[in-house]
């Protein structure tokens, strides 16, 4: 492939050319393009591009962390909070493959990387040598777009196609692997160009106007609008075109757990949260609205349960940059091609000033159901033992609503979408479409330093804690400010919970046992502390939240909890119960 042929012709940032490596001239593009921080971890094949490193400390802050499923997570979490492109090293064979679940989390959940690999000598390819492995067939399936250098004049051209594919339209991961010998070369560079285009290429469909029309027409003559917001949103920096599109058209809002935050948890048209542990009202009257829109969300099936008895009676009209996700799951009657920044504020220019306030009620009744059914029990419980939403109820109050939220995947993770408040965007961090324990702990460090002036708080189970607990090294030899909840309640909850209501309470190795992670965060110089008794929980938060580094907080919660409501597979979103 002649990459530079897809490169539009601009003034490159080095007027004369000089002599580099490719290493050097790697770090070089990653300066132009505003890398600031590299989760990364060395080895023998990117053992050229850490040497060139060592001279370019003074630009580029690279996190040396624990395992690379760890580094990939931090560049997730980086880039989520940032909204710039994570960068992560690695070497070859098992540190490129230790990538492979990161990769595969980030291409579902559409979070801009830029992964570099090293690999052997080029002419070492195909020969089983030590650490060689085939990462780019590997990893095809789980990025936007991969690409093996061997000759070091490539890696500026590639390198810059690599940045603009990641966030551009909708974005992803990419994976570059360098091999050695590349990283070795020495060469003319002349200057780094970053990518403006590419042939055949084309991140953002054309907005087609007569959709926008057709869209609008449709939304005017709804008696029962309802619409779903998704991570898309929040990717295409639409916050404010969402928020102004809803107030004019009062309708009623719900969210998928990747879209929370784009408005305030509080605003009077958000009604909650959408899919098997969402909120009663959203889910029900899914199956009662007129009109769905659905904007920046890819119709998960966590979202809607049995699709052939998912909003049968409504019109559909979907806003989305991938045309790929359009009539994927859901068809749509008005398919709304293109950026939600820009074909939001189209729609909002053609609806009518309404307020939906008889629909928006019924809602309201439902969440009055659900608070008496669920809600009530679960944030102000009258059991001896804690329950996980009371710890997040706890926390709500002390940080009204203002840190960033990092949660890892289970019980607690559906409890911590479901009750914690959001004031701002960028805020809820998890793992949505993969849904990877041990996602939570390196996201947060990641989180942490996409976000440095915001709190962060990381809250994970004891299961999920145990799968990459070895981060804690990283934040004790960086000083990374991360505050850690671990809510245990000594089972893998999720499981269990459907073991309980599926398989007859046959609890099939769900039964873990932890150690004693106050003591552990202690070998890694954390201060920690562990809390049984409910009268404990509000001076534990605040000692956490005030101690000016990282703090470990263990919170012993009720075993046998179960997250509802919940909508159970097979069902449709109407079947939702709430116990």
């Amino acid at each position: 492939m002649e990459v530079a042929q897809e490169i539009l012709n601009a003034p490159s940032v080095t007027k004369e050319a000089v002599e580099l490596s490719g290493s050097q001239a790697l770090l070089e593009a990653l300066i132009v393009e505003g890398v600031d921080t590299i989760f990364g971890y060395p080895g023998g094949a990117i053992m050229p591009i850490y040497d060139a490193l060592y001279d370019y400390h003074d630009k580029l802050n690279h996190i040396l962390v624990r395992h690379e499923q760890g580094g990939i997570h931090a560049g997730q979490g980086y880039a989520r909070t940032s909204g710039k492109v994570g960068v992560v090293f690695a070497t070859s064979g098992p540190g490129a493959t230790n990538l492979v679940t990161g990769l595969a989390d980030a291409q579902i959940d559409s979070t801009p990387l830029v992964c570099i690999t090293g690999q052997v000598f080029a002419h070492l390819l195909g020969t089983d040598a030590f650490q060689e492995t085939d990462v780019i067939n590997i990893t095809t399936p789980v990025t936007k777009w991969n690409y093996q250098v061997t000759d070091a004049t490539e890696i500026p051209e590639v390198i810059a196609k690599a940045f603009y594919i990641a966030k551009s339209g909708r974005p992803g991961p990419v994976l570059i692997d360098i091999t050695k010998n590349a990283q070795i070369q020495k060469f003319n560079f002349e200057g780094y160009t970053p990518c403006k285009h590419i042939r055949s290429y084309r991140p953002k469909p054309i907005v087609r106007p007569q959709y926008i029309q057709e869209a609008a027409e449709l939304i005017n003559a709804a008696k029962k609008p309802f619409v779903l917001w998704g991570q898309g949103v929040i990717l295409g920096s639409a916050e404010q075109e969402f928020k102004t599109f809803i107030e004019k058209s009062g309708i009623p809002a719900a969210w998928t757990i990747l879209g929370a935050g784009a408005i305030p948890t509080d605003h009077p048209l958000n009604v909650g949260m959408l899919g098997m542990h969402g909120n009663y009202g959203p889910n029900v009257l899914t199956n009662e609205c007129d009109v769905l829109i659905a904007i920046g969300m890819r119709f998960d099936d966590r979202v809607t349960g049995r699709l052939d008895k998912y909003a049968k009676q409504a019109k559909v009209v979907h806003l989305d940059i991938d045309p790929a996700e359009i009539d994927k799951n859901v068809k749509s009657t008005v398919p709304v091609w293109g950026d939600c920044k820009e074909t939001l504020p189209l729609l909002t220019e053609l609806i009518e000033p309404k307020k939906h306030t008889e629909w928006l009620a019924k809602f309201n009744d439902y969440t009055s159901k659900e608070f008496d059914a669920v809600i009530e029990a679960e944030l102000n419980p009258k059991t001896e033992e804690m329950t996980m939403g009371e710890v997040i109820k706890q926390l709500n109050e002390i940080t009204k609503g203002e840190a960033i939220i990092v949660s890892d995947v289970g019980q607690h993770q559906m409890v911590a979408c479901r009750y914690a408040k959001l004031n701002k965007t960028r805020s809820n961090i998890t793992s949505g479409g993969l849904g990877t324990m041990g996602f939570a702990l390196p996201a947060a460090i990641g989180a942490k330093f996409g976000a440095q002036d915001r709190d962060v708080i990381a809250i994970i189970g004891d299961g999920g804690f145990q799968m990459t607990l070895q981060e804690l090294g990283t934040i004790m030899q960086t000083g990374v400010n991360v505050k850690i909840i671990i809510l245990n309640n000594r089972f893998l909850g999720m499981v269990r919970q459907w073991q309980e209501l599926f398989n007859e309470r046959r609890y099939s190795f769900v039964d873990i046992q932890s150690p004693d992670f106050v003591a552990l965060a202690a070998a890694y110089r954390i201060p920690g502390k562990c809390i049984s008794d409910r009268a404990d929980l509000p001076g534990a938060l605040n000692e956490m939240l005030n101690n000016k580094g990282s703090f470990l907080l263990e919170v012993m919660v009720t075993k046998e909890n179960n997250v509802f409501p919940m909508v159970p597979q097979g069902c449709s979103v109407a079947e939702i119960r709430l116990k």
